[in-house]
């Protein structure tokens, strides 16, 4: 695991000189506390052919395979193809074995050398041929082209800024940042996505010409332009009804073989342990690949790494214990304390961009902790999306189910009456869970569904924005991106088409993008084995009678590792990985989000009305509703612009990094 940047250029005049590439590097320094390395040639004349352009190449190395060799940048033979990776290619074993029949000879132990020379053979399209987590840079001499690529779910990021004569690349928004003359002009459009979905979508960023390359893309620019291309889109309606226990059995042996490819390491390697199904899932193979008690090799034991709160809502430690003790695993926890103001400053300087998904926080403390230990840890990321897992499920299904009643029924269900009958009730009730339901039941499924996971709806953003902001905005609707997503599967059943659309949106954009930055942070590399692409199509195409019964989620996959959960893990309902953002917005951190949301910094940036934002917090320190998801939003956005577009004024210097 690695962080890579680098340029092309056309014109010497927009060349990329050594100390900003340096600079550049150095600030992904984290994400590859091994080693650092780079390659550079200027623009220059060959022959009668024409100027060729000038390329640079910087990577910061996480050694884990072929830790003493596989430096980078790496090239052919010859010199003539250079790369750079930022991930792992769990099938580069089998990918070399047959380079070498077709000729190529190796020089290293590592995948990136197969990378080389599978573009050799291949061209721009050798990302399909890779199993793994990605993002490369590839300089192609004789072609003159640079190619980039990026995995198929996106767990390594990559962004890029195209200009007239000149493309930037990074694993991270702020190394193109750092390039002299770049701009730092905030997207308003990107800040309504972003308070739609709490993240902002790819291809966006929050930054006007900067764009992330989208999962399962590929990118080739040659004469100053560039052209994108996906290589990999599975039909997601695809739907194949198979025997029960012939899935079954698949299931057990796709989701084996792909944490068996995630074992692979030089270095030492142990898992994080929630406590829920996916997690214990995942320790548990571990455990059986190593032959007894473990994955560190000859039957150690499996190192597993849990985080836990002193609010019983949001705490699983426990059922992580549990799961530890049956696979005698060598287990470590913390207990995580409404730390924030203290943390935050970290996490706006690391995640570049405004992102609103408070489970960093403790995600933070995990990679922390685990780094302590061990260099590489195996996730359960992914089994939600795969297997209906999500809450929010079920309350498709129910909307679903709602749908078949007449029409006067749904009427009154939605209504004002209904809903103060309801009252506001506490964050993770019953109660509140049905008061949302029912207050978009007229609404078509996607727009519910919308309404349900996002931070401010539509009418909540217009009540929020100041008339200027509003006219700043264009005509493209945020909902869109979740639309596009929704129509892959348009023909499939509510719960398949919402999940399949987590898979590509919510998946991407915000739970491995927070999983990637706080791992890389602390110098670990993350892998996903839910996130196979065998497994990830193999799961699309399963009927969701598989997935879910009556609302309740992970059919299949409870059944398939029945052997493996204990008997509380297995019956125990789903918790998210959260925080109690709510009370610790009314207790610890009260003062900080006044002092800074109704700063006039703040407030006179013209994005919103002062007079909302008070509501806001009234609504929410007084208990009639709970705003606290929404209040971390618009904190995280003020502080992220002190620190990007600022230059890191109050309260971030109180702070330090």
């Amino acid at each position: 695991m690695c962080g890579i940047t680098g340029a092309i250029w056309s014109n010497p005049s927009a060349a990329l000189d050594a100390a900003t590439l340096e600079r550049m590097i150095a600030l992904v320094a984290h994400r590859g506390p091994d080693d650092s390395g780079s390659y550079c040639r200027p623009c220059r004349e060959e022959g009668g052919s024409g100027l060729e352009p000038g390329v640079a190449l910087g990577i910061r190395r996480l050694s884990i395979i072929d830790p003493a060799g596989s430096r980078q940048p790496l090239s052919n033979e010859d010199g003539t193809v250079w790369a750079v990776l930022n991930g792992e290619i769990y099938n580069f074993q089998e990918l070399r074995r047959r380079l070498e029949g077709s000729g190529h000879r190796f020089r290293t132990a590592g995948d990136t050398e197969t990378i080389v020379h599978l573009y050799e053979d291949e061209g721009p399209d050798f990302a399909r041929h890779l199993w793994g987590m990605f993002a490369i840079a590839i300089w192609d001499a004789p072609r003159r082209q640079l190619v980039l690529a990026r995995d198929r779910l996106g767990k390594k990021p990559l962004v890029y800024r195209l200009e007239s004569d000149r493309l930037l690349f990074a694993s991270e928004l702020k190394c193109i940042l750092a390039v002299p003359g770049v701009p730092r002009e905030v997207d308003p459009g990107a800040i309504d996505e972003y308070l739609t979905y709490q993240y902002v979508p790819h291809p966006n960023t929050i930054f006007r010409g900067i764009r992330k390359l989208p999962p399962a893309h590929y990118a080739v620019w040659r004469d100053g332009q560039m052209r994108i291309n996906s290589y990999w889109q599975p039909d997601f309606n695809r739907q194949i009804d198979r025997p029960w226990d012939e899935c079954i059995a698949e299931l057990r042996e796709l989701l084996t073989d792909a944490v068996r490819l995630r074992l692979q390491s030089d270095v030492p390697l142990g898992a994080f342990l929630s406590g829920g199904i996916d997690s214990s899932i995942i320790v548990g193979l571990m455990s059986q690949l190593a032959g007894g008690n473990g994955a560190g090799g000859s039957g150690s034991a499996v190192k597993t790494f849990s985080i836990g709160f002193a609010d019983a809502q949001f705490d699983e430690t426990h059922f992580a214990r549990q799961v530890s003790q049956k696979f005698g695993s060598e287990h470590h926890e913390m207990r995580v304390e409404a730390s924030a103001a203290e943390l935050l400053p970290k996490l706006i300087w690391h995640y570049d961009e405004p992102m609103a998904d408070s489970s960093a926080l403790p995600t933070w403390h995990l990679a922390q902790l685990a780094r302590r230990d061990v260099t590489v840890a195996l996730t359960g990321d992914g089994g939600d999306e795969l297997f209906a897992g999500y809450d929010r499920y079920r309350a498709v299904w129910i909307s679903a189910q709602l749908d078949r009643l007449p029409r006067p029924m749904r009427r009154l269900l939605a209504s004002q009456f209904w809903q103060r009958l309801l009252g506001g009730g506490r964050q993770r009730s019953i109660v509140r869970r049905v008061r949302r339901l029912s207050a978009v039941l007229n609404s078509p499924m996607q727009r519910r569904y919308l309404d349900w996971i996002g931070v401010f709806n539509e009418a909540g953003r217009a009540a929020l924005y100041t008339d200027d902001f509003l006219s700043r905005l264009t005509d493209v609707d945020p909902a869109e991106f979740l639309a596009r997503a929704w129509r892959r599967s348009d023909r499939r059943d509510p719960v398949t088409a919402a999940s399949l659309a987590d898979l590509t949106t919510y998946l991407p954009c915000d739970l491995l993008v927070k999983v990637d930055i706080a791992s890389m942070a602390h110098g670990l590399e993350c892998r996903q084995p839910f996130l196979d692409h065998r497994l990830v199509e193999w799961a699309a195409s399963l009927p969701v009678r598989y997935k879910q019964r009556l609302g309740r989620g992970k059919r299949i996959l409870r059944e398939a590792f029945r052997d493996l959960l204990p008997a509380d893990v297995l019956r125990r309902p789903k918790m998210g990985f959260g925080v109690p953002m709510d009370s610790w917005l009314r207790g610890d951190l009260r003062e900080l989000v006044r002092q800074v949301l109704l700063d006039p910094m703040a407030l006179g940036r013209g994005y919103f009305r002062p007079e909302a934002i008070q509501r806001l917090l009234d609504e929410h320190q007084s208990g009639r509703i709970s705003h606290g998801h929404r209040i971390w939003a618009l904190l995280v956005l003020e502080l992220w612009h002190r620190e990007w577009v600022d230059g890191a004024a109050f309260p971030l210097t109180a702070f330090g990094r």
